[in-house]
């Protein structure tokens, strides 16, 4: 059954197939191959309590948010008031790349999202300052990955929804983790820019008079941030109503700029739209295939192996590790977390694992995912925005920055208080 499974939706991703298209294909194939019951018709009931659970809504308004800052200018506004802060350090802008998608990843919730925004409004300058293109374009792309690990993130809602985690501690554990992972590639930009000095960059100037004029266009993203991350913390909203107040905040902030028009209301509204008819294509996909799978008993089984295989924490930590590595190659990141973590989750925690804890080296091994070939959707997204090249620049310009996942993939290994000590403090 499980040569099977993997066999038909391998073949169906290689036939260039839809996510969502492929995984319900699936379904139907096991149902009918492997369970004599009519298992399908309850697959309608299935969908409606996923399309209706109240975590979920929180998904369209994270979108909606991340599309007003990019329609009314704030994320181009923000980028401009970071770029003068970093000029004096090797390699520039690349690093205003990092720090902006760090900030906007605090609004949006979504990887694709800050990749696609900061990708939008940065591109033209490596041909102008004469950046190394396929570092600059790394950068993007892998800095785009934080979208997911610093709160708020969508993947962490969908996470916790799959494991009844606590969302709010989720996203405290996930503020250093992010933090370090965004340093860790400065770090690594800085290293090849002193390995190769001549691919540095333009040095930029910029007076301190200039830096603290930019500061009010820093001051909508820390606002927004506060919104939505303050109100879960002191528990005047759920993760759902926070990210509703964060879309208010947002539109008053369009309002302060004089930015809000019904035009930037309607291409908003649009690509909401869009982004949200994908993420719930692929979950109500998702949803419908681990019904299946439980169904006919595949979940089970793969629950068996991997307590057969006795392995011990450590090496069941690198297992993990290795088949989200894997599958990341091939899965988008929302449908391979469904089809996953029902699995591995309860696995992990068996063996002495915070369930918090491997939420986020989920996560992270879902950022490793955003950025390898073949189906990295990031590298896709960024090669979108260019003009001309191959997506190869972006694949090369990437692989730098798997060093600092892995990195903090270790680090929080051997010192998981990196990610569990907000939360527990918080919490105390």
């Amino acid at each position: 059954m499980i040569i099977v499974a993997l066999g038909t939706v391998i073949g169906l991703l290689a036939l260039a197939v839809p996510v969502a298209a492929s995984l319900g294909t699936l379904s139907i194939v096991l149902a009918d191959f492997f369970s004599t019951r009519p298992i399908l018709r309850a697959l309608g009931q299935v969908s409606w309590s996923t399309s209706t659970d109240f975590l979920i809504v929180a998904i369209p308004f994270f979108v909606l948010l991340g599309e007003i800052l990019l329609r009314s200018g704030m994320a181009e506004r923000m980028y401009k008031a970071l770029a003068l802060w970093v000029p004096w350090l090797p390699g520039g802008l690349m690093h205003t790349n990092i720090a902006s998608c760090a900030m906007f990843a605090a609004t949006s919730g979504s990887s694709v999202a800050t990749a696609a925004t900061i990708g939008t409004v940065v591109l033209d300058e490596i041909e102008r300052n004469e950046y190394p293109e396929r570092l600059f374009l790394g950068s993007i792309a892998a800095g785009g990955t934080l979208g997911i690990l610093i709160p708020p993130s969508i993947n962490m809602i969908v996470y916790g929804v799959l494991t009844d985690t606590s969302i709010p501690r989720l996203y405290l554990a996930g503020v250093v983790p992010g933090l370090l992972m965004a340093l860790l590639f400065s770090l690594i930009i800085v290293a090849y820019c002193m390995l190769f000095p001549a691919k540095a960059g333009r040095r930029m100037q910029a007076t301190w008079a200039a830096r603290i004029r930019s500061l009010p266009d820093l001051l909508p993203p820390i606002f927004i941030f506060a919104v939505v991350i303050g109100s879960i913390y002191a528990g005047w909203a759920t993760a759902t109503e926070a990210a509703g107040l964060g879309v208010i905040a947002a539109l008053i902030v369009a309002a302060w700029n004089k930015r809000l028009t019904v035009q930037m209301l309607l291409r908003a509204f649009e690509g909401t739209m869009r982004t949200n008819a994908m993420i719930m294509a692929v979950l109500l996909a998702a949803y419908a295939l681990n019904f299946i799978l439980a169904a006919v008993g595949l979940t089970a089984d793969m629950r068996r192996l991997f307590v057969q295989m006795d392995l011990s924490p450590v090496s069941l930590l690198l297992v993990v590790v290795l088949m989200y590595l894997i599958l990341g190659m091939f899965l988008e990141t929302l449908s391979m977390m469904v089809l996953t973590v029902p699995i591995i989750a309860p696995v992990m925690v068996q063996a002495g694992f915070d369930p918090v804890w491997t939420g986020i080296i989920v996560i992270i091994m879902m950022e490793v995912g955003m950025i390898t070939p073949p189906v990295g959707m990031n590298l896709f997204v960024v090669q979108g925005l260019r003009k001309k090249g191959v997506i190869t620049d972006v694949i090369l310009g990437a692989l730098p920055f798997l060093i600092g996942m892995f990195a903090v993939v270790a680090a929080i290994s051997v010192w998981p208080d990196i990610a569990l000590w907000l939360p527990s403090a918080m919490r105390g």
